[in-house]
Formats: structure tokens, C-alpha cells, sequence
């Protein structure tokens, strides 16, 4: 049993101190995979690595009473909270009250404008599409969120999935079309 896994069972049986504990010890792999993803959004972005990793971490350890039955089912949820974060704030981004579509912007800011304003929908539209792909087959949707939303690579999404990298690399090509066709 790794540490991971033996800290995420004291955290089940309600003890306060194995969440400090857990941390340090997952900190820099998540800082990695933020990174890794954070360095594939769009120009101008407001949020860094270190803010979606410790909002990432709240979410996971800050909810209600998890049941992770070991570092593989823990890092599936750190790559769904990442994904919900980066939703989220495409969302808030495009909403009418946090000034709307009039905002003050330099002049090398104006041209990343409008392809940032596309990819935020496309971010939306992607979401939307990957909850569809999940109700037909949720092993594909957790591989195309290992792989995009948390930019794991194929092997890494192999070992936390517990299936072959060429049937990661299979289910990867086909949800990308099965996105592609739904998104269109």
C-alpha cells in the first residue's frame, strides 16, 4: 500500500491530521499536471498552476466525506476537479457581469482577444460533449480527462485507468471523434 493510498484511508476514517499529511506528498505531481495544462489554455489566462492545484486540493479534501480507494481512484478525482475548475471559469468568464463583452485591453492583448473568446466556448462545448461521452462510456470520458483536462500522458493515464497505453491511445483516437462529431 503506498503512502498516498494509506493517507487517503485515515482521511476515510475521519482523521484531521492525515489531510495535512496528504500535501506535501501529491503537490508536486498535481503541480506538474497543472502546469502541463495550464500551459495549453489560452493567452492572458488569470489562473496560474499553484491557484488550480490548491483550488483543485480544497475541492477534494474540503468536501464531504470521501470514500478514494486508493491513489489511482484520488488522481481520477483530481483530474475531474481540475476540469471543473477550468469549466468553471470559462463560464464566469463569459458572463455579462464581470464587464461584460466591454473591457479595457492593450493593444498585444487585442489580438489574442478574439481567439481567447473562442476557446472558452470551445472549453464550454467540450465539457457539454464529454458528459455525453460519459453517459455512453465513462472509461473513455475518464481517459480523454486524464489526457486533457490534467494533460497526463499516455502511460500515466494507462496506470491510473489499469488498462493497456494501446487501449488508451484506442479510446483516446475515439472519443477524439466521437467529440469531434458531437461538437459539430
Amino acid at each position: 500500500m503506498s503512502d498516498v493510498t494509506r493517507i487517503l484511508n485515515a482521511i476515510e476514517q475521519g482523521d484531521a491530521r492525515a489531510t495535512e499529511e496528504l500535501l506535501p506528498l501529491v503537490y508536486e505531481e498535481f503541480r506538474l499536471l497543472a502546469a502541463q495544462k495550464m500551459s495549453m489554455e489560452p493567452p492572458g489566462q488569470t489562473l496560474q498552476a499553484t491557484a488550480l492545484v490548491h483550488e483543485a486540493y480544497i475541492r477534494l479534501v474540503g468536501e464531504e466525506k470521501q470514500n478514494w480507494k486508493n491513489r489511482r481512484h484520488f488522481f481520477l478525482a483530481a483530474s475531474e476537479a481540475m476540469r471543473r475548475i477550468l469549466v468553471d471559469n470559462a463560464r464566469r468568464k463569459k458572463r455579462l457581469k464581470h464587464g461584460g463583452e466591454h473591457h479595457r485591453s492593450d493593444l498585444d492583448e487585442a489580438a489574442f482577444k478574439q481567439n481567447e473568446d473562442l476557446l472558452v466556448d470551445d472549453l464550454i462545448v467540450l465539457d457539454e460533449a464529454l458528459t455525453k461521452l460519459s453517459e455512453e462510456d465513462e472509461v473513455k470520458a475518464k481517459a480523454v480527462t486524464l489526457r486533457y483536462f490534467a494533460g497526463l500522458s499516455v502511460e500515466q493515464t494507462s496506470d491510473i485507468l489499469e488498462i493497456s497505453p494501446r487501449t488508451v491511445k484506442r479510446y483516446w483516437a475515439y472519443a477524439r471523434a466521437w467529440l469531434l462529431c458531437e461538437i459539430e
